[in-house]
């Protein structure tokens, strides 16, 4: 009998959906469901309870695998309306959320791990975390609320502090966990499984049918009769494909209800286990198996196990199916190539036919596997006739995992962009048999991923190895015929041929030395050479609160953010939160897939005939101005005759759901004419002279007369960064229906800059367009212009149609049209003494700006006034050049240009360091600002705290003692190096001219007392909104439960500036507190007459004397001026201050490392609340790991963004936090230039995320002048493991010729 209708729980509420779209993810669908208010995002996970509960991603969930299984989503945990779950508590409680986007996801994975191991180890919580990402908080918080659950002393992750400080959280204010307390599995669920015959499951959508066999004989006739279709358990191989590479499979099979396939076995020869089994699963089974066998049966479930640990995250670990990944992971297997060389056997049937064979290259056993040559390859071969029932044929003959024989040795290894959830570069499994009692082979087997298309075996090399000793002659012959069988493509998109060679290589002699200490004849000292990430007690500092100060004033006191319950219960609303409208459509955009070319035209027809839809909008469809002339280069909403560069928006589309929009977009069809030149590198614009103007020059002192000093040149390169705010670009335009009004919601960091887009696309007064935010899921500076041009996208579609449109980009699309941070080349000569001392810098500067100009001439201004960072140059000459090329114009970021013309200057500091024999840290000191200085635009400070800083921060990190131990570590061990390095900052705050920082504020009180308060700042998850109700506290004497914030829009405070800079506390605090005193001196004279009396008489009685309650506050802005032409002025208001000490760890055989250590010391004045203020320091840091380490963008030669999305492009996860992570805020530190001596520090500690960058180079010196490679090296950012290891250059990197040799580095 076949059901077409789809049963499970959601919240434990029946949900029967009768018309399941095999094509609709569980996270769509639930947010279709307006009446349970779902909030999930990219990062979000539901949970799924189905006899056990686990963590799962709802964007790969079709609801048509949800059957009999039960559905909890962060609502579903606790909410503020009924009670609040412990997890949502200490998230929010630690200060775990800043924009709050991914926190919901947080919550599900900490609680399906605690529904199944309510006291996990930290090794647990961390695990359990790898999946998610985090872009603002730098996971420090996160973790620490964490471990309040795990097996250890609460008291162990209390903030340490010193007299009179306060702690950041209080545990013993946190309710406590009680597991008897959760729900439990819905009981007619249970019933059902168990009383109900199982029938198969047919679900037919407008394209596509999802048919769900429960027999194995079912399954082959249904695999007989479609041969093509994909057996899909988890979704997380056809689903990627499908959403993210237009592949379409009309017919899915889905097999998981199949217990053939999810058999378990355990038999004296090993263990057999279901193709459907998931890898969770799969990792708990030899997890046991290890702790019941005897060490001896268990040396493959080691390595395997390995290999699962890093496999993905928890969530796609606990669906993705062992099958699905033997067939699907092709060329990026981290499994196969391990149960290959362990031997492993595979069943596999067909219609009347069953057969098993090794993982291994199999031998033409028969006509269907006649001629195939390697395992995946041969798999995907027969996958139209064969079905992979279990790894092995489930008879007593074969099994999976089978014993190792004594004197047989078994090791896998993997080298990845990251090492958790991110597919491996090169993956590897290798394994000996020697003849008993001796070192002599006896079989080897050496099997590789990642090197081709499918696994491959080193299969000529291990024959002719065998009979051989396990020794240096052996290794020397072992390597040269590895490289010369395993045969790599000459060109890979991601440009690592030459890094997978010398990984293949150096896999083996990473192999070959764990062979030699297990023999017991290994005389030097190597080191542990693997990875284990134990996230250690994280310590942190914080600002002295004074004795004088009243209990109930709340400033600088570490307040939790004012909506971190609603971020962990879910209840705080984003844009794609907001319900539906009647009638609303979404929009798909269209974007151009060349880089410079003619429009010939555009074909629309197909689209308009797609199932619900309502129009394609055009740049004709713009009533008013398309094009925006802010400099001589325009900003283009669509384009018309032309397009500039890949993913510009060409047209948009409208329809009743973002699913038929988005497959009527794909119908749309433009035809181009190509158009010359294309420009796309810095090189390439320097070549065609394509520049924005101005082009800027600072010159001070005399360069040229410096020539009798020692001079050194160079060249850095550093990559550019994609924002990857967790929320995307999103925007919700909603006409109003009379006088050409429209609301517009939108996710923006300038809403008066919207307005006015709008506005002048729609060509009505600004004051008939609403703009509202409420919050912004995270933006670093890439919510300014590109949300201006998209939310006119939206309006145009709206004023169109007369109907409300939501346009929420993928993140694909996100990555693909909005640009990030500039892509930069410093040029340097510097003019240095012996001692050290800097005499003159001549610098050159070149950005890639893109095609439109963006901020991009700002940018190299800023580079420029910051380059100094925290030294005096007496003599400089630097240019900037900002770029015009046909890539998507880049934008600001946090630091705006400072972190690349920082890491320029501590490059040639560095290098000043290596040819003086000084060491860095004595370079810098020398350099450093001293008393009453001018920077090299005449611009006075005092650099007093800047000494503070950096004489706290050597203390407070042992950095010379660790230096010493760090020295004889790394004497001690060859392959594996330690490196330590400390940087100061500089940090200049000013927004260049007073009116970019001019604020404004609205302040009602209502009779009740209730306090409603406004400004013009934008909560982007630096607490604006939590620390302008602690400035409202203070001034009008009321806690802050009085006081309520509700959105920022255009009706109540206009014409606001945007909230960048690190600005917005600063300008809109005063702002609050202007309006606050206004409010306070018209209530003093009632005050006065009635001392006694409360807040609330006093408010009665001001109302019943007509005051009014109601005041705005303004804020002028800071004075600022910069005169180019003479090279001087006074752009900045203030300065801030810092040091942060690094130490690291590298792997000199893969160039992987890990982050030790980090202490940082912030002058930040007088912090308002500490704890939002050490969250940005940390995020910010965290944020600048990934610019400086990981975070690479990689085009085609046609100028198209190969690195869109999390599968390619990394961020910093969970492991890539510093295991010991302190801050320290500077004491007695005061600015009397902001509101109450605070400091504006959202960008500051950007930067100092290049002490591990400086640290990474120390680890590199150390094992290139042990190795005699004395020629100094200019490393470029991302510092990644391919360059670090290309820098450890020994025998193995000689053996691979090619671009390593010449190119990759720049010499000093």
């Amino acid at each position: 009998a076949l059901l077409s209708e789809s049963l499970f729980f959601l919240f434990f509420l029946q949900i029967i959906e009768k018309n399941a779209d095999p094509e609709q993810m569980l996270l769509f669908y639930l947010l279709d469901l307006p009446q349970y208010n779902i909030h999930l995002c990219l990062s979000s996970v539901c949970t799924l309870m189905f006899q056990r509960h686990y963590s799962a991603n709802a964007c790969l969930l079709p609801i048509c695998s949800l059957y009999g299984m039960a559905v909890t989503t962060v609502e579903g945990v606790g909410s503020t309306r009924t009670r609040i779950h412990p997890v949502q508590e200490r998230l929010a409680k630690c200060h775990g959320s800043q924009c709050g986007f991914c926190t919901p996801g947080m919550v599900m994975s900490i609680y399906s791990l605690l529904r199944n191991h309510p006291e996990p180890t930290s090794e647990q919580m961390t695990a359990a975390l790898a999946g998610n990402l985090c872009r603002c908080t730098g996971y420090r918080p996160i973790l620490d609320a964490c471990k309040t659950f795990c097996k250890v002393k609460t008291s162990d992750y209390r903030s340490t502090f010193i007299t009179e400080s306060v702690g950041l959280f209080s545990p013993d204010e946190f309710q406590p966990l009680d597991p008897t307390q959760e729900f439990i599995f819905p009981p007619e669920l249970m019933r059902m499984a168990e009383n109900q015959l199982k029938r198969t499951l047919v679900f037919r959508g407008e394209r596509m049918m999802w048919i769900a066999p429960v027999s194995l004989d079912e399954l082959q006739d249904l695999k007989a009769a479609h041969p093509e279709a994909p057996l899909v358990v988890g979704n997380t191989g056809v689903g990627p494909d499908m959403k993210f590479r237009g592949v379409f499979h009309p017919i899915v099979i889905a097999p998981a209800r199949i217990p053939d396939l999810n058999v378990v076995k355990c038999t004296s020869d090993g263990l057999t286990i279901g193709a459907a089994c998931s890898l969770s699963l799969m990792k708990d089974i030899l997890t046991n198996a290890i702790s019941e066998l005897p060490e001896e049966k268990t040396k493959i479930f080691y390595a395997v196990l390995q290999q699962l640990r890093t496999l993905g995250g928890e969530q796609i670990r606990n669906v993705a199916s062992l099958g699905g990944n033997i067939i699907s992971r092709k060329s990026t297997s981290d499994l196969n190539p391990i149960l290959a060389a362990g031997n492993c056997m595979l069943n596999l049937a067909s219609k009347g036919k069953r057969d098993s064979f090794s993982v291994q290259v199999p031998e033409a056993q028969d006509d269907i596997v006649q001629g195939a040559r390697l395992s995946s390859k041969w798999l995907l071969s027969i996958l139209q006739n064969y079905i992979l029932l279990s790894d092995p044929y489930m008879s007593d003959s074969y099994s999976l995992l089978s014993d190792l024989v004594q004197g047989e040795y078994i090791s896998a290894f993997r080298q990845a962009p990251r090492r958790e959830n991110a597919l491996p570069i090169i993956s590897a499994g290798m394994r000996v048999l020697f003849e008993e009692g001796t070192d002599k082979i006896k079989d080897l087997s050496i099997f590789y991923g990642g090197a081709a298309s499918t696994t491959i075996c080193a299969k000529q090399t291990c024959q002719t190895l065998i009979g051989r000793y396990w020794n240096e002659q052996m290794l020397d012959e072992a390597s040269r015929l590895i490289l010369n069988e395993i045969v790599l493509p000459d060109s890979a998109w991601d440009g690592k041929v030459e890094y997978k060679k010398t990984l293949i290589i150096s896999f083996f002699y990473n192999f070959f030395l764990k062979i030699l200490q297990s023999l017991k004849t290994m005389s030097l000292n190597c080191g542990n050479l693997e990875r284990i990430f134990c996230s250690e007690s994280l310590k942190w500092l914080i600002s002295v609160v004074k004795l004088s100060q009243s209990p109930q004033d709340p400033v600088g006191r570490p307040v939790m953010h004012q909506s971190g319950i609603k971020h962990a219960t879910g209840e705080a609303v984003y844009i794609d939160d907001i319900p539906s409208v009647d009638g609303e459509l979404s929009l798909a955009v269209v974007t151009s897939s060349r880089a410079h070319a003619k429009i010939v035209s555009i074909d629309t027809s197909e689209a308009l005939k797609e199932p619900g839809v309502f129009d394609v909008i055009t740049a004709n469809d713009v009533p008013a101005t398309n094009e925006f002339h802010f400099s001589d280069d325009p900003e283009i909403i669509f384009a018309r005759s032309k397009v500039i560069c890949v993913g510009q928006i060409v047209c948009a589309v409208a329809a009743d759901s973002y699913a038929h929009a988005k497959q009527a977009a794909a119908k749309v069809k433009i035809k181009y004419e190509a158009l010359e030149p294309v420009i796309l590198t810095i090189e390439d614009a320097v070549k065609h002279n394509s520049f924005f103007e101005p082009k800027r020059k600072l010159e001070h002192g005399n360069v040229d007369e410096q020539c009798f000093f020692s001079f050194g040149t160079g060249e850095i390169h550093i990559g550019g960064q994609e924002h990857f705010y967790m929320e995307t670009q999103s925007v919700l335009a909603i006409p109003k229906g009379e006088d050409k009004e429209m609301d517009v919601f939108v996710s923006t960091q300038h809403p008066a800059f919207i307005q006015e887009m709008v506005a002048a696309s729609l060509g009505v007064p600004a004051n008939r367009i609403m703009c509202h935010v409420k919050r912004v899921g995270g933006a670093f500076g890439g919510k300014l212009l590109k949300a201006g041009l998209l939310a006119s996208v939206a309006s145009v579609a709206a004023n169109k149609t007369n109907r409300a449109v939501r346009l929420i980009l993928s993140r694909g699309d996100d990555m693909l049209i909005t640009g990030g941070r500039h892509p930069f080349i410093g040029k340097y000569k510097v003019g240095f003494m012996n001692d050290g001392r800097i005499r003159a810098v001549d610098a050159k500067y070149y950005i890639n700006g893109g095609c439109t100009p963006d901020e991009s001439v700002l940018v190299t201004e800023i580079s420029i006034l910051k380059m100094d960072n925290a030294y005096k140059i007496p003599n400089l000459r630097c240019w900037a050049y900002a770029c015009k090329t046909n890539l998507p114009s880049n934008t600001a970021f946090r630091g705006f240009g400072f972190p690349q013309s920082g890491l320029v200057t501590e490059t040639w500091i560095t290098g000043i360091a290596e040819k003086t024999g000084l060491s860095p840290e004595k370079v810098r000191e020398i350099n450093m600002y001293k008393e009453d200085e001018q920077t090299h635009f005449k611009q006075k400070l005092d650099p007093q705290n800047l000494k503070r800083c950096w004489n706290e921060c050597l203390e407070k990190s042992a950095y010379y003692s660790r230096k010493t131990a760090i020295e004889e570590f790394n004497k001690q061990n060859y392959w594996k190096k330690k490196g330590i390095a400390i940087v100061p900052m500089k940090f200049p705050f000013g927004l260049g001219s007073r009116y970019l920082s001019q604020a404004a504020a609205l302040v009602h009180i209502y009779t009740d007392g209730s306090v409603l308060l406004t400004h013009g700042g934008i909560e982007l998850g630096q607490g604006i909104h939590t620390k302008m109700i602690q400035v409202a506290s203070r001034e009008l004497n009321i806690p802050m439960s009085y006081i309520h914030f509700c959105e920022t829009s255009t009706t109540t405070v206009p014409n606001a500036c945007a909230s960048v800079g690190s600005a917005g506390t600063d300008v809109n605090g005063m702002a609050v507190k202007n309006a606050c005193q206004t409010l306070l001196k018209r209530l003093q004279p009632i005050i006065n007459k009635n001392p006694k009396g409360n807040w609330n008489d006093w408010i009665k009685e001001a109302f019943e004397q007509s005051v009014s309650l109601s005041a705005t506050g303004y804020f002028r802005g800071y004075d600022a001026d910069m005169d180019w032409e003479k090279g001087e002025g006074q752009p900045f208001t203030y300065f801030l201050y810092g040091a942060a000490c690094s130490e690291v760890e590298i792997n000199c055989l893969t160039g992987d490392h890990k982050n030790l250590r980090t202490d940082i010391v912030m002058d930040i004045g007088c912090s308002i609340n500490p704890a939002v203020d050490i969250g940005q320091i940390e995020g910010a840091f965290v944020q600048g790991i990934g610019l400086y380490t990981m975070e690479e963008l990689k085009y085609t030669p046609e100028g198209v963004l190969r690195t869109r999305g999390p599968d390619q492009y990394k961020i910093p996860a969970v492991c890539d936090v510093p295991e010991q992570f302190n801050v320290s805020l500077l004491s007695s530190s005061q600015n009397p230039y902001a509101i109450y001596s605070s400091k504006g520090l959202g960008e500051a500690g950007f930067f100092l995320g290049c002490s591990v960058f400086f640290a990474l180079r120390d680890a590199i010196s150390s094992v290139r002048n042990e190795r005699g490679l004395k020629k100094t090296i200019t490393l470029n950012s991302p510092l990644t493991a391919e360059q670090i290891r290309a820098a450890c250059t020994d025998d193995f990197t000689k053996m691979v010729i090619g671009r390593w040799g010449n190119g990759l580095f720049n010499y000093l």
